[in-house]
């Protein structure tokens, strides 16, 4: 599965940073926020190979991080570029070189990724960097009437499998293998989230929210100790995966732009709150109870932690207090997307009061979790 090219095919939009749509209505580039079109014709023509003039580019709706682009040039090759949004961005989460080097190092290991073809560093180009890979043919499944129609039921089990292998292998690389050793600190890695997510939260909260408060006091209080690093996606669930349904198989991982290194387990409590089965109804990624998998047929969170102990070594038994903080670590990411789209800089309307429930939603379970039986 190494080497893939990039990107997507999807009709369902989502609340969330980095699920992308195409389908949706499109806009010319002469007219389209975050786009040079007669700038990016020239470097196009310059760096990425067999490029040929004029592009049609057309923004992938749907992202709430980074700005998504698909680029068509005049023989019919597709091509994606990915840019930071048009205002101030926490540098971190908004790094082109970071995402374009961390999708190079893993494009020979057994994690399916976009392939790369250029990055640009130069802002009078497009007036801020950005990063040209290619495009791979998939759906991103976000409900579960789009899971159900598309993904035949005898191969959910194959699909949800997948999943959780692609993880563990993921965790089982040496990042220093992938050129990927000084990507961030290994350990303290529960720490320095809370610590930047709080900053982060407290920078872009657009009211008041002691829920938020009270989960980041009780997992400081009850954090654990934390054995072994590794490559941490930060954002790993079927949103930013592309599915051949059919195949029962991943085509692609997408969105590495909270990559860091650190603890495994944070990835895994991730899955596990994003994948609600029929009659689960704590909020996933969209806050709404409800995943691509709640269509049922696919396997259980119990096969899923034990296939990765099984390929990894790891122990799974505390995964809910990882999921405990997942739920209030989301909560702040959203309502720094929530704030963006408030000031503006994300190049096209949403309905923020979906933002606003997904937040309360998210941390209300993630108080509700962080004090339950299961975390000492």
């Amino acid at each position: 599965m190494p080497g893939h090219p990039a990107r997507l095919c999807d009709s369902s939009s989502h609340p969330h940073a980095g699920i992308h749509a195409l389908g949706q209505p499109r806009y010319t580039g002469a007219f389209m926020k975050g786009i040079q079109q007669d700038s990016l014709e020239r470097y196009f023509a310059d760096h990425v190979e067999g490029s040929k003039p004029p592009l049609s580019i057309s923004m992938i709706k749907g992202g709430h991080s980074n700005l998504t682009y698909l680029v068509e040039d005049a023989a019919g090759r597709k091509r994606v570029l990915r840019r930071p949004p048009t205002g101030a961005v926490l540098a971190t989460a908004h790094d082109m070189a970071r995402e374009h080097r961390i999708l190079t190092g893993l494009a020979n290991s057994a994690v399916p990724v976009p392939r790369t073809l250029a990055l640009c560093e130069d802002p009078s180009v497009n007036d801020a960097p950005f990063y040209v890979m290619d495009y791979v043919e998939g759906v991103v499944l976000t409900t579960p009437e789009q899971a159900a129609s598309i993904v035949p039921e005898a191969k959910r089990e194959a699909l949800g499998l997948d999943v959780i292998e692609i993880l563990a292998h993921l965790h089982n690389l040496e990042p220093n293998d992938v050129s990927l050793g000084d990507l961030g600190r290994r350990e303290a890695y529960l720490a320095r989230q809370l610590k930047r997510w709080k900053i982060q939260w407290e920078k872009s909260k657009t009211r008041e929210l002691p829920f938020m408060e009270e989960a980041h006091a009780a997992l400081e209080a009850k954090m654990p100790e934390q054995e072994g690093s590794a490559i941490v996606h930060g954002d790993f669930r079927m949103g930013n995966f592309l599915v051949n349904g059919p195949a029962g198989r991943i085509e692609a991982i997408l969105d590495w732009e909270l990559c860091t290194l650190g603890d495994p387990l944070a990835d895994v409590g991730y899955v596990m709150n994003d994948w609600n089965g029929p009659g689960d109804d704590r909020p996933t990624s969209s806050g709404t109870g409800q995943s691509a998998v709640s269509c049922g047929g696919f396997p259980d969170r119990k096969i899923l932690l034990a296939r990765y102990e099984e390929l990894t070594g790891k122990s799974t038994r505390g995964i809910d207090y990882y999921r405990a903080f997942q739920y209030w670590r989301l909560a702040a990411i959203v309502e720094g997307v929530l704030s963006r789209y408030l000031k503006g800089v994300m190049g096209e309307d949403a309905d923020t009061e979906i933002f606003r429930a997904q937040i309360d939603s998210l941390a209300e379970a993630a108080v509700e979790l962080v004090h339950s039986d299961a975390i000492s």
